[in-house]
């Protein structure tokens, strides 16, 4: 009926038309029904870009072979999303060290490693290697976090925002848990004032609508004293 169609489509047809005329018609009346059918979907996220950093330590070496029955063993601690991205950063520098490919290696032990105090605020440091355009890059930044993945991740970010840094190109040289002492960054260091204090913030509950009023004789108080 013409209650689907557009305002320009509004009336009988009865009126003869070209075919020209009649396609176009029919093309808008088409793009007018399929306008009513769409309905709001729901975006649902990849849950694989909301991926966490993770910590893990893989202990692997080249394959043995006649000339060589017993190859060096090499343990590395790496950061990545899953596991299954960590064997692929293992092998990648297995190539660089001693030419060693997943195919022509072997892997023996894969472990996550945890925080032992998730839940203490802590200094850390990271030293860092990146490519950028141009050149290689050495850096040294320090974040605070109660875990080093919380603070591995807060690096991928920064240098993803201040050095468009691709994730691939970093890599993580060492990290280590510092004293106050051995903090060098000021946005680390202004934390370690001991009488730091905040306001306390709390959202003001709604005033029943009968009591509210266009002027208050008071200024709100919007956080506690």
């Amino acid at each position: 009926g013409s209650s689907h169609l557009c305002s320009r489509h509004i009336g009988p047809r009865t009126e003869k038309r070209s075919h020209r005329t009649t396609a176009t018609w029919e093309r808008c009346r088409g793009t007018c029904l399929a306008a009513k059918m769409v309905k709001a979907v729901k975006f649902v996220a990849d849950p694989s870009l909301q991926a966490k950093m993770h910590q893990y330590q893989i202990v692997g070496r080249a394959a043995p072979t006649p000339k060589n029955p017993v190859p060096k063993i090499y343990r590395m601690r790496l950061f990545a999303k899953n596991k299954v991205l960590a064997k692929s950063r293992f092998w990648y520098f297995m190539k660089k060290l001693n030419k060693a490919k997943k195919s022509g290696g072997e892997l023996l032990a894969v472990n996550e490693l945890f925080d032992r105090a998730p839940t203490k605020v802590k200094n850390y440091g990271i030293w860092l290697r990146y490519q950028s355009r141009t050149n290689t890059h050495n850096m040294y930044k320090e974040y605070r976090d109660v875990t080093i993945n919380g603070a591995v991740s807060q690096m991928y970010s920064e240098m993803a925002g201040r050095h468009r840094a691709q994730p691939g190109t970093i890599q993580i040289i060492n990290t280590a848990t510092l004293a106050p002492s051995q903090c060098k960054r000021d946005h680390v260091l202004e934390m370690h004032n001991s009488s730091l204090k905040y306001p306390v913030i709390r959202k003001v509950p709604l005033v029943a609508k009968k009591l509210r009023t266009t002027f208050k004789a008071r200024r709100p108080m919007t956080f506690v004293r």
